[in-house]
């Protein structure tokens, strides 16, 4: 779990970078927009690029963490191996939900690069978003599988 927690580090450090970039380029453009009238192009573009890529990297690390929202309101009495039972269950659902959204968003990148799409204003090609996602999701649902079968560690705990 150690790798695992290391690379789910990797992809949050990368996706707040990637937000801290897109929020100084945002604040530049209304900065410029605002007092000379000059603007970075196809700005938006870029944010909603940059902002569902950062998504899907944040997702490793909320999943390592167990930073999903959880709803105990009924599970608030059961024993704690009842609970551990239905977090490892949780956990395999996850993951499959996610090695489905992992493998649409395969697809969905390939059909953009045979296309060869790109966004309106600066024909920025959207298979590069694709394939910045696909890492993190495929990470995620490893990280899901590793606690379906082996319970919750959190990071930093012994193994």
């Amino acid at each position: 779990m150690k790798i695992l927690e290391n690379l789910a580090k990797l992809c949050a450090i990368a996706a707040g970078v990637l937000l801290t970039v897109i929020t100084l380029m945002t604040c530049v453009s209304l900065i410029g927009r605002n007092t000379t009238g000059w603007t970075i192009v196809g700005d938006f573009e870029l944010s909603g690029s940059a902002a569902g890529a950062a998504v899907a990297l944040f997702m490793p690390w909320c999943q390592i963490r167990r930073a999903n929202i959880i709803v105990d309101f009924f599970t608030a009495k059961a024993s704690e191996a009842t609970n551990a039972a239905l977090d490892r269950l949780g956990a395999l659902l996850l993951a499959v939900c996610m090695g489905l959204l992992t493998w649409r968003t395969v697809v969905g990148g390939l059909n953009a690069w045979t296309s060869q799409s790109g966004s309106m204003m600066l024909g920025f090609p959207e298979w590069v978003v694709y394939a910045g996602m696909v890492p993190p999701l495929a990470l995620t649902v490893v990280i899901a599988l590793a606690q379906a079968l082996r319970g919750f560690d959190l990071p930093g705990d012994a193994a």
